[in-house]
């Protein structure tokens, strides 16, 4: 699943699991976790913020992955059996570095001093099998950013924990297709607020000396040449060489797992006004969250991505320049949520504008569901290395406090709604890019652990009967349009939707790319119509039974699909198929499957399906 999820989205989502299962599938039992790819599709968030990065709502965006989502679970659902799980853990090493070592370090040198690295390092899988011993899946937890596709990229794909699921899934569903088969592989997302795959470490990409320094800047050029970058040739081969790491030791981990998983399954949930928690920071002291508020170093990015507008990363004094554009168009942040933020100076006072709809959400989700001796904490935003660890401490100190003692506590990042970042109360200070994106202030860490701790006590004493729903949250309607509207699809004059504009070579070799292309039609259209279930697919002739056979479809690593915007309605599309060493000399075919959208006078818009197959083509291995 991509990123960054809307609570509108989730509530969907559990309506539609309502209508055809009952009390089943509930708010309580239910976390819909994302892996946080930064190349998935985007417009179907609420709040003003994404919804301006996103260049507008997009309903069709919105119900095609709730739709998707439902399908998933009603898959899960129909295939259902009795199983055992067993659990494991283990060190990745080497596709990981801390993107603010200077952060970090603001923490306690005494806490430091428990920990041999500025990262978590540790997987833990769980290893599914039915009563027969035979694989039914894993979901593993793993502190990395799928970063590793840089923000060059306009390919939709899941980055390096998709690579990992991508090369397990293939491995364990062998003659299926990628997305077929029973095996499910999921690598989940955890406390990677501060953990970037791009382990070559940031430099200025004009000189190539280091710029690892507290403000990630360049001497010339500033921040916008302070980019780290990965291992490999370019970031598909990085994406490649960090998900295999990833696949590699989940592989091992589930192959060795022996520790089974027994007890009862309990869950909690509440709503909580994230802007309005007062914190007890001792026995007499307390403090309060925020309302939210984007500090000036948001707006730098990070070394996996920067800003682009020469900010810099640890700004704890504002700009005036920018203060005066930000008040003539938005107003001036109150004293008040000022005051709250410090040392942060708030670029974006999102908890004060709520035109046309709130910027960010005041009611958010905490949740916890247990399984025997396994606590998922489902987090809604993405904590720090050092925050992660806090929390998973405090939630296992609550739970052997009421007498369940030794449970292994899980952080599941990006869970039910998105809220940027959560630092440590000490790393705030330092006003990196992820304090100033820890939107309810520098006790927002704190104000979770005290919850989370309450979840797991209810769990413990059986209680949660007893705690409250807690606010719900809004759900908007006439959210804002997208802003590049729908247009009727138009063909070339003497062509129709699908043909092919450039035929492939008659022969390749393999390591070459085949490519075709075709005329083409918005690929936005197929979210409406599910007619295809892919935009591509490479089929080889088969002599002996006469007939094409399917050997990729568009979620093969080994193809891509753009799609190039042309005037008036026309448009390209273009198939590449990177040939494997491992394909079979043969006769090959491209085709490629889209909807058009038509609308004649004075009649509503339709969506037609079409296709366009390539001539045939050898590929030969010498």
């Amino acid at each position: 699943m991509d990123s960054e999820k809307s609570s509108e989205w989730q509530s969907d989502v559990l309506n539609r699991l309502q209508s055809k299962y009952g009390s089943l599938y509930r708010r309580d039992n239910v976390i819909l976790s994302g892996t946080h790819t930064h190349s998935g599709p985007a417009g179907y968030f609420q709040y003003t913020v994404f919804v301006i990065a996103s260049e507008g709502f997009s309903n069709r965006t919105f119900q095609h992955m709730v739709t998707g989502i439902v399908k998933s679970i009603d898959i899960a659902h129909t295939n259902m059996k009795p199983g055992r799980i067993f659990i494991n853990k283990g060190n990745v090493d080497g596709v990981q570095i801390n993107r603010s070592p200077y952060s970090y370090l603001q923490n306690p040198q005494s806490e430091r001093a428990r920990y041999s690295s500025n990262t978590d390092k540790e997987m833990v899988v769980l290893k599914m099998v039915d009563l027969n011993g035979d694989d039914l899946g894993l979901i593993s937890w793993f502190a990395i950013h799928p970063v590793s596709m840089n923000n060059s990229n306009h390919l939709v794909n899941s980055d390096n924990v998709g690579y990992a699921s991508y090369l397990l899934e293939q491995e364990k569903n062998k003659g299926y297709l990628p997305g077929q088969g029973p095996f499910v592989a999921a690598f989940a997302s955890s406390n990677l607020g501060d953990v970037s795959p791009n382990i070559l470490g940031p430099r200025c990409i004009n000189t190539g000396e280091s710029c690892d320094n507290a403000n990630s800047t360049c001497p010339i050029g500033g921040s916008n040449m302070c980019i780290a970058k990965g291992p490999g040739q370019d970031m598909f081969d990085s994406t490649q060489i960090i998900g295999r790491a990833m696949y590699q030791r989940a592989k091992e981990l589930y192959a060795s797992a022996s520790q089974e998983v027994t007890g009862p399954l309990a869950s909690a949930h509440q709503w909580v006004d994230m802007t309005n928690v007062t914190v007890w920071l001792n026995s007499t002291h307390t403090a309060k969250t925020c309302k939210p508020a984007l500090g000036y170093s948001f707006a730098a990015g990070t070394i996996d991505g920067v800003g682009g507008l020469n900010f810099t990363q640890g700004k704890t004094e504002g700009d005036p320049f920018w203060d005066t554009i930000r008040d003539q168009i938005l107003g001036k942040p109150s004293e008040e949520i000022k005051e709250c933020h410090k040392p942060k100076p708030i670029l974006l006072h999102t908890g004060e504008l709520s035109k046309p709809h709130p910027w960010h959400p005041d009611i958010v989700d905490v949740q916890i569901i247990t399984l025997g001796s396994l606590a998922i904490t489902a987090i809604p935003g993405e904590f720090t290395t050092m925050s992660g660890r806090r929390l998973r401490e405090a939630v296992q100190a609550e739970f052997a406090s009421h007498g369940v003692q030794n449970m292994t506590v899980v952080i599941s990042g990006l869970c039910n709604v998105y809220t940027h970042y959560i630092t440590t109360y000490e790393e705030y200070q330092a006003q990196r890019y992820e304090a100033a994106s820890t939107i309810y202030g520098p006790h927002t860490l704190s104000a979770y652990i005290q919850l989370f701790r309450n979840l797991a006590k209810a769990i413990a004493t059986d209680t949660v009967a007893n705690l409250s729903r807690g606010p719900e949250p809004p759900f908007f309607q006439q959210l804002i349009v997208p802003l590049i509207p729908n247009i009727v699809d138009r063909a070339p004059i003497g062509r129709t939707f699908g043909d092919v504009l450039q035929p492939a070579k008659p022969e390749y070799r393999v390591g070459e790319v085949a490519e075709v292309i075709f005329v083409g039609a918005n690929p936005k259209n197929s979210a409406q119509n599910e007619t295809h279930q892919t935009f591509l697919t490479v089929e080889k002739y088969e002599a002996t039974s006469t007939s094409w056979q399917i050997v990729c479809n568009d979620a093969s690593w080994e193809t891509r699909f753009y799609w190039h915007k042309g005037l008036l309605g026309l448009s390209n599309a273009t198939v590449e198929w990177h040939i494997p060493d491992t394909a079979q000399p043969g006769i090959y075919r491209i085709r490629y499957f889209g909807h058009n959208r038509k609308q004649d006078i004075l009649k509503p818009a339709v969506i037609l399906s079409f296709e366009g197959t390539s001539p045939a083509f050898e590929v030969v291995t010498t």
